[in-house]
Protein backbone atom coordinates (compact mmCIF):
# COMPACT_ATOMS: atom_id res chain seq x y z
CA UNK A 1 0.00 0.00 0.00
CA UNK A 2 2.76 2.30 1.28
CA UNK A 3 4.86 1.62 -2.69
CA UNK A 4 1.21 2.38 -4.56
CA UNK A 5 0.70 5.82 -2.34
CA UNK A 6 4.39 6.85 -3.45
CA UNK A 7 4.08 6.13 -6.67
CA UNK A 8 0.61 8.40 -7.31
CA UNK A 9 2.39 11.01 -5.11
CA UNK A 10 4.94 11.12 -7.44
CA UNK A 11 3.16 10.79 -10.80
CA UNK A 12 3.60 14.68 -12.41
CA UNK A 13 0.49 16.72 -12.13
CA UNK A 14 -1.72 17.23 -14.97
CA UNK A 15 -1.61 20.40 -16.54
CA UNK A 16 -4.59 22.97 -16.60
CA UNK A 17 -7.24 22.84 -19.49
CA UNK A 18 -8.58 26.35 -19.30
CA UNK A 19 -11.30 27.70 -21.40
CA UNK A 20 -11.24 31.59 -22.07
CA UNK A 21 -14.07 33.65 -22.95
CA UNK A 22 -13.53 37.01 -24.36
CA UNK A 23 -15.69 39.57 -25.63
CA UNK A 24 -14.60 39.28 -29.18
CA UNK A 25 -11.62 37.39 -30.97
CA UNK A 26 -9.71 38.61 -32.86
CA UNK A 27 -9.47 42.04 -32.36
CA UNK A 28 -5.92 44.28 -33.20
CA UNK A 29 -6.31 46.16 -29.88
CA UNK A 30 -5.87 43.42 -27.09
CA UNK A 31 -3.04 41.68 -27.87
CA UNK A 32 -2.80 41.51 -24.16
CA UNK A 33 -5.22 38.50 -24.15
CA UNK A 34 -3.52 36.99 -27.33
CA UNK A 35 -0.18 37.13 -25.71
CA UNK A 36 -1.15 35.90 -22.43
CA UNK A 37 -2.81 33.09 -24.03
CA UNK A 38 0.18 32.37 -26.51
CA UNK A 39 2.43 32.40 -22.84
CA UNK A 40 0.06 30.13 -20.70
CA UNK A 41 0.43 27.60 -23.58
CA UNK A 42 4.06 27.96 -23.56
CA UNK A 43 3.71 26.87 -19.91
CA UNK A 44 2.13 23.97 -21.10
CA UNK A 45 -1.45 24.85 -19.94
CA UNK A 46 -4.06 24.26 -22.65
CA UNK A 47 -6.25 26.74 -23.73
CA UNK A 48 -9.48 26.57 -25.35
CA UNK A 49 -11.08 30.13 -26.98
CA UNK A 50 -14.76 30.68 -26.54
CA UNK A 51 -15.11 34.20 -27.64
CA UNK A 52 -18.73 35.46 -27.52
CA UNK A 53 -18.59 36.94 -31.27
CA UNK A 54 -16.26 36.56 -33.78
CA UNK A 55 -14.49 40.14 -35.21
CA UNK A 56 -12.94 40.91 -38.63
CA UNK A 57 -10.41 43.35 -38.35
CA UNK A 58 -8.30 44.63 -40.99
CA UNK A 59 -5.57 44.15 -39.75
CA UNK A 60 -4.77 40.39 -37.52
CA UNK A 61 -1.70 39.47 -36.27
CA UNK A 62 -0.78 35.94 -37.42
CA UNK A 63 -0.77 34.27 -33.95
CA UNK A 64 -4.76 35.50 -33.76
CA UNK A 65 -5.19 34.08 -37.49
CA UNK A 66 -4.09 30.64 -35.83
CA UNK A 67 -5.51 30.96 -32.47
CA UNK A 68 -8.75 32.18 -34.53
CA UNK A 69 -9.46 28.99 -36.41
CA UNK A 70 -9.41 26.85 -33.62
CA UNK A 71 -11.91 28.74 -31.48
CA UNK A 72 -15.34 27.84 -30.71
CA UNK A 73 -17.15 30.45 -32.35
CA UNK A 74 -21.28 29.67 -31.74
CA UNK A 75 -24.26 31.53 -33.10
CA UNK A 76 -26.80 33.39 -31.25
CA UNK A 77 -29.09 30.15 -32.03
CA UNK A 78 -28.81 26.93 -33.47
CA UNK A 79 -30.15 23.08 -32.96
CA UNK A 80 -27.07 22.40 -31.90
CA UNK A 81 -27.69 25.47 -29.15
CA UNK A 82 -31.09 24.11 -29.12
CA UNK A 83 -30.07 20.66 -27.95
CA UNK A 84 -27.66 21.72 -25.37
CA UNK A 85 -30.53 23.83 -23.71
CA UNK A 86 -32.67 20.88 -23.70
CA UNK A 87 -29.64 18.88 -21.79
CA UNK A 88 -29.75 20.90 -19.01
CA UNK A 89 -33.25 20.89 -18.74
CA UNK A 90 -33.44 17.33 -18.40
CA UNK A 91 -30.15 16.99 -16.35
CA UNK A 92 -30.13 19.50 -14.44
CA UNK A 93 -33.81 21.89 -14.44
CA UNK A 94 -33.14 23.58 -11.20
CA UNK A 95 -29.66 24.70 -11.94
CA UNK A 96 -30.90 25.50 -15.63
CA UNK A 97 -33.75 27.97 -14.63
CA UNK A 98 -32.26 29.44 -11.52
CA UNK A 99 -29.40 30.99 -13.15
CA UNK A 100 -31.51 32.63 -15.81
CA UNK A 101 -33.42 34.03 -13.33
CA UNK A 102 -30.16 35.31 -11.47
CA UNK A 103 -28.95 36.66 -14.97
CA UNK A 104 -32.62 38.36 -15.94
CA UNK A 105 -33.04 39.85 -12.27
CA UNK A 106 -28.89 41.00 -12.13
CA UNK A 107 -28.61 42.71 -15.55
CA UNK A 108 -32.35 44.08 -15.15
CA UNK A 109 -32.61 47.62 -15.19
CA UNK A 110 -29.61 48.20 -18.04
CA UNK A 111 -30.58 48.36 -20.99
CA UNK A 112 -27.20 47.44 -22.27
CA UNK A 113 -26.70 44.52 -19.56
CA UNK A 114 -30.49 43.07 -20.32
CA UNK A 115 -29.95 42.69 -24.26
CA UNK A 116 -26.33 41.97 -23.35
CA UNK A 117 -27.65 38.96 -21.15
CA UNK A 118 -30.03 37.58 -23.87
CA UNK A 119 -27.91 37.22 -26.39
CA UNK A 120 -25.40 35.39 -24.77
CA UNK A 121 -27.16 33.00 -22.52
CA UNK A 122 -27.83 30.67 -25.64
CA UNK A 123 -24.26 30.26 -26.72
CA UNK A 124 -23.25 30.21 -22.99
CA UNK A 125 -25.67 27.14 -22.17
CA UNK A 126 -23.44 25.48 -25.31
CA UNK A 127 -20.06 26.51 -24.18
CA UNK A 128 -20.89 24.78 -21.01
CA UNK A 129 -21.43 21.65 -22.55
CA UNK A 130 -18.93 21.40 -24.98
CA UNK A 131 -16.45 22.59 -22.06
CA UNK A 132 -18.12 19.79 -19.66
CA UNK A 133 -17.36 17.46 -22.54
CA UNK A 134 -13.71 18.49 -23.15
CA UNK A 135 -12.82 18.17 -19.23
CA UNK A 136 -12.39 21.69 -19.22
CA UNK A 137 -10.62 22.14 -15.41
CA UNK A 138 -11.19 26.45 -15.12
CA UNK A 139 -13.07 29.08 -17.03
CA UNK A 140 -11.26 32.11 -17.53
CA UNK A 141 -13.02 35.42 -18.69
CA UNK A 142 -11.60 38.98 -19.62
CA UNK A 143 -13.41 41.69 -19.14
CA UNK A 144 -15.91 42.08 -15.84
CA UNK A 145 -18.67 42.46 -18.42
CA UNK A 146 -20.56 39.96 -20.51
CA UNK A 147 -17.38 37.64 -20.78
CA UNK A 148 -17.84 37.19 -16.85
CA UNK A 149 -21.29 36.85 -17.04
CA UNK A 150 -20.65 33.65 -19.34
CA UNK A 151 -18.24 32.32 -17.37
CA UNK A 152 -20.85 32.65 -14.18
CA UNK A 153 -23.60 30.77 -16.42
CA UNK A 154 -21.22 27.83 -17.22
CA UNK A 155 -19.77 27.56 -13.82
CA UNK A 156 -23.59 27.30 -12.27
CA UNK A 157 -24.70 24.64 -14.93
CA UNK A 158 -21.50 22.45 -14.93
CA UNK A 159 -19.52 23.30 -11.40
CA UNK A 160 -16.20 24.01 -13.13
CA UNK A 161 -14.38 26.81 -11.31
CA UNK A 162 -14.40 30.33 -12.97
CA UNK A 163 -12.05 33.22 -12.34
CA UNK A 164 -12.10 37.06 -14.55
CA UNK A 165 -9.79 39.58 -15.11
CA UNK A 166 -10.83 42.91 -14.71
CA UNK A 167 -9.37 45.72 -17.16
CA UNK A 168 -10.41 49.42 -17.58
CA UNK A 169 -14.08 50.77 -18.63
CA UNK A 170 -15.07 47.07 -18.10
CA UNK A 171 -15.08 47.88 -14.14
CA UNK A 172 -15.69 51.67 -14.02
CA UNK A 173 -18.68 51.93 -16.04
CA UNK A 174 -20.78 49.78 -14.59
CA UNK A 175 -20.51 47.28 -12.19
CA UNK A 176 -23.79 45.51 -12.63
CA UNK A 177 -23.38 41.89 -10.72
CA UNK A 178 -19.87 42.70 -9.81
CA UNK A 179 -20.48 41.26 -6.55
CA UNK A 180 -22.26 38.08 -7.99
CA UNK A 181 -19.49 37.15 -10.15
CA UNK A 182 -16.51 38.03 -7.47
CA UNK A 183 -18.19 35.73 -4.93
CA UNK A 184 -18.97 33.08 -7.40
CA UNK A 185 -15.27 33.08 -9.16
CA UNK A 186 -12.87 31.47 -7.41
CA UNK A 187 -10.59 34.18 -7.65
CA UNK A 188 -10.65 37.74 -9.64
CA UNK A 189 -8.05 39.67 -11.35
CA UNK A 190 -7.28 43.20 -12.16
CA UNK A 191 -4.59 44.80 -13.66
CA UNK A 192 -3.56 47.75 -10.61
CA UNK A 193 -4.36 47.76 -6.98
CA UNK A 194 -6.31 50.96 -8.27
CA UNK A 195 -8.94 49.01 -9.68
CA UNK A 196 -8.21 46.11 -6.75
CA UNK A 197 -9.68 48.46 -4.13
CA UNK A 198 -12.48 49.63 -6.55
CA UNK A 199 -13.40 46.20 -6.55
CA UNK A 200 -13.21 45.92 -2.94
CA UNK A 201 -15.59 49.07 -2.57
CA UNK A 202 -18.14 47.79 -4.42
CA UNK A 203 -18.03 44.32 -3.06
CA UNK A 204 -16.63 45.03 0.47
CA UNK A 205 -13.83 43.85 2.35
CA UNK A 206 -14.29 39.95 2.51
CA UNK A 207 -13.26 39.76 -1.14
CA UNK A 208 -9.96 41.30 -0.66
CA UNK A 209 -8.10 37.66 -0.52
CA UNK A 210 -9.95 36.69 -3.58
CA UNK A 211 -8.97 39.76 -5.67
CA UNK A 212 -5.32 39.50 -7.24
CA UNK A 213 -3.41 42.50 -8.95
CA UNK A 214 -1.37 40.79 -12.00
CA UNK A 215 0.05 42.87 -14.89
CA UNK A 216 -0.69 42.22 -18.20
CA UNK A 217 3.15 42.42 -18.97
CA UNK A 218 4.83 42.66 -22.64
CA UNK A 219 7.29 40.58 -23.91
CA UNK A 220 10.73 42.75 -23.59
CA UNK A 221 12.39 40.81 -25.88
CA UNK A 222 10.52 41.49 -29.04
CA UNK A 223 10.62 45.15 -28.25
CA UNK A 224 13.94 46.89 -28.93
CA UNK A 225 15.93 49.21 -26.55
CA UNK A 226 18.33 51.59 -28.31
CA UNK A 227 21.89 51.57 -28.07
CA UNK A 228 23.97 53.11 -25.36
CA UNK A 229 24.82 55.65 -28.06
CA UNK A 230 21.92 56.18 -30.14
CA UNK A 231 21.18 59.48 -30.69
CA UNK A 232 18.17 61.24 -32.45
CA UNK A 233 18.54 63.92 -34.86
CA UNK A 234 15.65 66.02 -36.85
CA UNK A 235 12.39 66.47 -35.69
CA UNK A 236 11.33 65.53 -32.05
CA UNK A 237 9.52 61.98 -32.21
CA UNK A 238 6.29 61.79 -30.35
CA UNK A 239 4.11 58.37 -30.90
CA UNK A 240 0.91 57.84 -29.42
CA UNK A 241 -0.81 53.78 -29.71
CA UNK A 242 -4.50 54.47 -28.83
CA UNK A 243 -7.57 53.25 -30.40
CA UNK A 244 -9.85 56.81 -31.14
CA UNK A 245 -11.66 56.94 -28.18
CA UNK A 246 -12.54 59.90 -25.71
CA UNK A 247 -11.03 58.16 -22.92
CA UNK A 248 -7.15 58.06 -25.29
CA UNK A 249 -7.85 61.79 -25.06
CA UNK A 250 -6.32 62.45 -28.81
CA UNK A 251 -7.68 65.93 -28.78
CA UNK A 252 -5.66 67.30 -25.64
CA UNK A 253 -2.36 65.63 -27.36
CA UNK A 254 -3.01 67.66 -30.90
CA UNK A 255 -3.49 70.48 -29.05
CA UNK A 256 -0.20 70.39 -27.09
CA UNK A 257 1.41 69.63 -30.73
CA UNK A 258 -0.26 72.90 -32.01
CA UNK A 259 1.53 74.77 -28.58
CA UNK A 260 4.67 73.30 -29.62
CA UNK A 261 4.48 74.58 -33.37
CA UNK A 262 3.75 77.51 -32.11
CA UNK A 263 6.36 78.06 -29.99
CA UNK A 264 9.17 76.68 -32.75
CA UNK A 265 9.65 73.17 -31.72
CA UNK A 266 10.36 71.09 -34.98
CA UNK A 267 8.49 67.64 -33.40
CA UNK A 268 6.78 64.67 -36.00
CA UNK A 269 3.88 63.43 -33.72
CA UNK A 270 2.72 59.52 -35.03
CA UNK A 271 -0.70 58.43 -34.18
CA UNK A 272 -1.45 54.88 -34.43
CA UNK A 273 -5.01 53.68 -34.24
CA UNK A 274 -8.55 53.41 -35.46
CA UNK A 275 -11.82 53.93 -33.86
CA UNK A 276 -14.54 56.26 -33.92
CA UNK A 277 -13.40 59.61 -33.41
CA UNK A 278 -9.96 59.07 -35.87
CA UNK A 279 -12.11 61.76 -38.33
CA UNK A 280 -12.81 64.30 -35.48
CA UNK A 281 -8.94 64.42 -34.98
CA UNK A 282 -8.27 64.28 -38.62
CA UNK A 283 -10.34 67.72 -38.92
CA UNK A 284 -8.58 68.79 -35.31
CA UNK A 285 -5.18 68.33 -37.02
CA UNK A 286 -6.30 70.36 -40.70
CA UNK A 287 -8.01 72.81 -38.32
CA UNK A 288 -4.67 73.31 -36.32
CA UNK A 289 -2.52 73.62 -40.00
CA UNK A 290 -0.54 70.31 -38.31
CA UNK A 291 -0.46 68.19 -41.50
CA UNK A 292 2.75 68.69 -41.95
CA UNK A 293 4.11 67.39 -38.34
CA UNK A 294 1.23 65.03 -37.13
CA UNK A 295 0.55 61.65 -39.31
CA UNK A 296 -2.56 59.24 -38.44
CA UNK A 297 -1.83 55.78 -39.75
CA UNK A 298 -4.80 53.58 -38.46
CA UNK A 299 -4.45 50.06 -37.19
CA UNK A 300 -0.79 48.63 -37.33
CA UNK A 301 0.51 45.51 -36.73
CA UNK A 302 2.67 44.46 -33.87
CA UNK A 303 5.59 44.57 -36.01
CA UNK A 304 4.96 47.73 -37.36
CA UNK A 305 3.88 49.28 -33.70
CA UNK A 306 7.19 47.87 -32.70
CA UNK A 307 9.34 49.69 -35.96
CA UNK A 308 7.78 53.15 -34.83
CA UNK A 309 8.48 52.95 -31.39
CA UNK A 310 12.28 52.28 -32.06
CA UNK A 311 12.83 55.61 -33.94
CA UNK A 312 10.27 57.62 -31.28
CA UNK A 313 11.81 60.00 -28.71
CA UNK A 314 8.77 59.61 -26.49
CA UNK A 315 5.19 57.69 -26.05
CA UNK A 316 2.67 59.99 -24.87
CA UNK A 317 -1.03 59.06 -23.83
CA UNK A 318 -3.20 61.95 -23.04
CA UNK A 319 -5.62 59.47 -21.24
CA UNK A 320 -9.28 61.68 -19.84
CA UNK A 321 -11.97 60.15 -17.82
CA UNK A 322 -15.15 60.25 -19.61
CA UNK A 323 -18.51 61.46 -18.42
CA UNK A 324 -20.03 57.70 -19.33
CA UNK A 325 -17.64 56.54 -16.83
CA UNK A 326 -14.72 55.18 -18.81
CA UNK A 327 -11.17 54.87 -17.34
CA UNK A 328 -8.08 53.07 -18.30
CA UNK A 329 -6.45 50.22 -16.55
CA UNK A 330 -3.01 50.45 -17.46
CA UNK A 331 -2.35 50.58 -20.97
CA UNK A 332 -0.44 48.06 -22.33
CA UNK A 333 0.57 50.58 -25.28
CA UNK A 334 2.90 52.64 -22.43
CA UNK A 335 4.60 49.04 -21.48
CA UNK A 336 5.16 48.57 -25.11
CA UNK A 337 6.69 51.92 -25.40
CA UNK A 338 8.91 51.27 -22.16
CA UNK A 339 10.08 48.16 -23.40
CA UNK A 340 11.59 50.06 -26.06
CA UNK A 341 13.37 52.32 -24.07
CA UNK A 342 11.58 55.36 -24.32
CA UNK A 343 9.97 57.74 -21.53
CA UNK A 344 6.64 58.21 -20.96
CA UNK A 345 4.49 61.57 -20.71
CA UNK A 346 0.76 60.79 -19.60
CA UNK A 347 -2.10 61.18 -17.67
CA UNK A 348 -1.79 60.43 -13.86
CA UNK A 349 -4.57 58.98 -13.32
CA UNK A 350 -6.07 55.26 -12.91
CA UNK A 351 -3.20 52.72 -13.05
CA UNK A 352 -1.18 54.63 -14.72
CA UNK A 353 1.09 55.99 -11.81
CA UNK A 354 1.80 52.37 -10.88
CA UNK A 355 3.46 51.65 -14.31
CA UNK A 356 4.96 55.36 -14.74
CA UNK A 357 7.28 56.66 -11.90
CA UNK A 358 7.03 60.49 -12.30
CA UNK A 359 10.24 61.60 -12.75
CA UNK A 360 11.71 58.65 -13.01
CA UNK A 361 10.35 56.36 -16.09
CA UNK A 362 8.39 59.70 -16.96
CA UNK A 363 6.55 62.51 -16.84
CA UNK A 364 2.83 62.37 -15.01
CA UNK A 365 0.37 65.47 -16.15
CA UNK A 366 -3.02 66.62 -15.03
CA UNK A 367 -5.60 64.81 -17.53
CA UNK A 368 -7.21 67.65 -20.39
CA UNK A 369 -4.17 69.93 -19.55
CA UNK A 370 -2.41 70.48 -22.88
CA UNK A 371 -0.25 73.05 -21.87
CA UNK A 372 1.07 70.73 -18.87
CA UNK A 373 1.75 68.00 -21.81
CA UNK A 374 3.02 70.49 -24.03
CA UNK A 375 5.68 71.40 -21.37
CA UNK A 376 6.32 67.82 -20.53
CA UNK A 377 7.14 66.94 -24.18
CA UNK A 378 8.92 70.30 -24.85
CA UNK A 379 11.41 69.23 -21.56
CA UNK A 380 12.17 65.91 -23.05
CA UNK A 381 12.87 67.48 -26.48
CA UNK A 382 15.32 70.16 -24.88
CA UNK A 383 17.20 67.53 -22.78
CA UNK A 384 18.16 64.10 -24.31
CA UNK A 385 19.61 63.25 -21.00
CA UNK A 386 17.37 63.26 -19.19
CA UNK A 387 15.00 60.66 -21.85
CA UNK A 388 17.54 58.51 -22.30
CA UNK A 389 17.59 58.30 -18.35
CA UNK A 390 14.07 57.81 -18.25
CA UNK A 391 14.04 55.52 -21.12
CA UNK A 392 16.68 53.14 -19.42
CA UNK A 393 14.61 53.42 -16.00
CA UNK A 394 11.52 52.34 -17.53
CA UNK A 395 12.26 49.62 -19.26
CA UNK A 396 14.22 47.83 -16.10
CA UNK A 397 10.85 48.64 -14.51
CA UNK A 398 9.39 46.63 -17.66
CA UNK A 399 11.60 43.82 -17.17
CA UNK A 400 11.05 43.22 -13.30
CA UNK A 401 7.57 43.78 -13.06
CA UNK A 402 5.41 44.02 -16.41
CA UNK A 403 6.85 41.38 -17.75
CA UNK A 404 4.79 38.80 -19.79
CA UNK A 405 6.07 35.58 -18.96
CA UNK A 406 5.54 36.33 -15.17
CA UNK A 407 2.40 37.27 -15.11
CA UNK A 408 1.76 33.87 -17.46
CA UNK A 409 3.52 32.21 -13.94
CA UNK A 410 1.52 33.94 -12.16
CA UNK A 411 -1.59 33.06 -13.75
CA UNK A 412 -0.69 29.32 -14.16
CA UNK A 413 -0.48 29.23 -10.36
CA UNK A 414 -3.70 30.55 -9.85
CA UNK A 415 -5.28 28.19 -12.50
CA UNK A 416 -3.40 25.23 -10.61
CA UNK A 417 -4.14 26.11 -6.71
CA UNK A 418 -7.22 27.47 -7.07
CA UNK A 419 -6.97 30.72 -6.62
CA UNK A 420 -4.54 30.35 -3.29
Amino acid sequence: MTRDRTTVAQRPERPPRVAYIMSRFPRLTETFILYEILSLEALGVGVELYPLLKARPRVVHPEAARLARRAHYQPFLSLRILAAHWYFIRRRPLAYFKVLAEVLAGTFGSANFLVGALGIFPKSVRFALEMSEQRVTHVHAHFATHPAVAALIIHRLTGIPFSFTAHGSDLHVERRMLDKKVEAATFAVTVSHYNKEVIILTCGERVRHKVHVIHCGVDPDFFAAPGPDSVGTGPFQIICVASFEDVKGHRYLIEACRLLRDRGVDLTCHLVGDGPLKSTIAKQVAGARLEGCVHLYGACSRDQVAGLLSTADVIVLASVPTPGGKREGIPVALMEGMASGLPVVASGISGIPELVDDGRSGLLVPPRDAPALAHALQRLCEDPTLRHRMGRSGRAKIMEQFNLRLSALELTTLFRNGGS
